[in-house]
């Protein structure tokens, strides 16, 4: 081959690779319309089979749901269902961090695979990359398994941008966790004379529970090549007494861009009557999201309530990007508040204070359009209103944004919000 030749090959790849970057940059994202407003009460059955049709996911009734807020008390809760399995327990995370609190957790597990227990982990590679393979090391060395959600080889290259941002516990098919914490210290204790991060977790029982293990199940077969088909897995969950409405939502990417979570979030925008309430770590919503609570404000009187973190994000370009688009929310009426305490990183949607959304999902695209996310839904006036009770008592620790002092932002700022937008489809 002759350097001629040589280079213009060069040059072809140099183009194709800048080509493909433009998009991952600037690819406009996929408009979200409804095509007909529903015609039904959001609590009515009708509207349920809708939502349960249009996210491929199943109803189910006999559930309980309990809040817990903050690492102090989630990360117990957690630790006391582990030390109670008998028979398995399957972890999913994007954030599993050497430290204090992934110290207790690894010799929990390793205790309870010791006696007997199935142990099985999904980390997410890249969200867990300072963790290495000797960290978990005693664990597998009694049973446990650790497997890597899109490690580091060649043929995960063209999924490398593809992550598991699911947080979850199972522990024998009857328990589950979800919500948006990973393990790490900054979750539970002060780090570096910043408090810890404000978060919330969910525990599940009931006949929902399979449903999060089956979500569990997609990705530990990614990872490990192997189907969890065994009844221990699977067992039958319905006596509960307690009756809370339930769906499943798990979400991951499609070539079409769409996603089940991004159709939950859309229709339950669309249904709302009275209120929306969003607690969101990064509040990036796309046009149709913006349209949709500015239609939600002007037509139907609704009254939306945002808050996002404040000065003390863990991303400073992502809440420069975020600010820049609060304008058309705050002109239109919508309520944006700034927490300040510490690091806000809870993901709550309720609406009417009927519907609530919990679970991994952030407000942004890369939830939306590029990573898997799993979502608990609830029809339910009393969970709804357990949420609205963190809601209000974090909004009360907040800054409101004011729409005249928005517009008067500085120069600096404005260049800040320019060049996050160029990557704005990659937060």
């Amino acid at each position: 081959m002759d350097s001629n030749t040589f280079l213009v090959i060069a040059l072809i790849a140099i183009v194709a690779q800048s080509f493909l970057l433009f998009i991952a940059l600037f690819e406009p994202g996929l408009n979200y319309k409804i095509s007909h407003p529903a015609s039904c009460p959001p609590d009515s059955e009708e509207f349920m089979r809708i939502i349960e049709a249009l996210t491929d996911a199943q109803v189910t009734r006999r559930n309980s749901i309990e809040v817990f807020t903050n690492g102090e008390n989630y990360y117990e809760a957690e630790l006391e269902a582990l030390r109670r399995a008998k028979h398995n327990i399957n972890l999913e995370a994007y954030i599993f961090q050497k430290g204090r609190v992934a110290d207790e957790f690894v010799k929990v597990l390793t205790e309870r695979a010791r006696a007997g227990v199935q142990v099985n982990l999904v980390l997410d590679a890249i969200g867990s990359f300072a963790t290495w393979d000797s960290y978990t090391a005693e664990l597998r060395a009694v049973g446990g398994r650790v497997c890597w959600y899109h490690p580091f080889k060649w043929h995960t290259l063209a999924r490398i941008n593809n992550r598991t941002h699911r947080e979850l516990i199972i522990v024998d098919g009857r328990i589950g966790f979800i919500g948006g914490a990973g393990f790490a210290d900054h979750w539970r204790y002060p780090v570096k004379k910043h408090p810890r991060w404000r978060d919330s977790m969910f525990r599940v029982e009931g006949e929902a529970v399979a449903h999060l293990q089956a979500t569990f199940a997609e990705n530990w077969l990614e990872a490990s090549g192997e189907i969890l088909a065994h009844k221990d897995f699977f067992p039958v969950n319905s006596e509960s007494e307690h009756l809370t409405p339930s769906l499943i939502v798990n979400s991951s990417p499609s070539a079409g861009r769409s996603t089940r979570a991004r159709i939950l979030f859309q229709m339950l925008l669309a249904s709302a009557q009275e209120s929306v309430l969003i607690t969101t770590p990064y509040f990036l919503p796309d046009h149709s999201a913006r349209a949709e609570m500015v239609r939600a404000i002007k037509e139907r009187g609704v009254k939306i309530q945002i808050v996002v973190p404040g000065k003390k994000s863990d991303h400073a370009l992502t809440r420069n990007s975020s600010r820049r688009l609060y304008g058309e929310l705050l002109a239109a009426g919508a309520k944006i508040y700034e927490y300040n305490p510490t690091m806000m990183h809870a993901k709550t949607l309720v609406i009417d204070g009927m519907w609530s959304v919990i679970g991994s999902t952030n407000f942004d695209n890369r939830s939306f359009g590029l990573n898997d996310e799993v979502n608990l839904a609830a029809c339910d006036e009393k969970l709804a209103a357990r949420i609205t009770e963190d809601f209000d008592r974090d909004r009360d620790s907040s800054s409101a944004v004011n729409y005249e002092e928005w517009r008067r932002r500085s120069i600096f700022e404005r260049a800040h919000e320019f060049f996050g937008m160029l990557l704005e489809r990659q937060q």
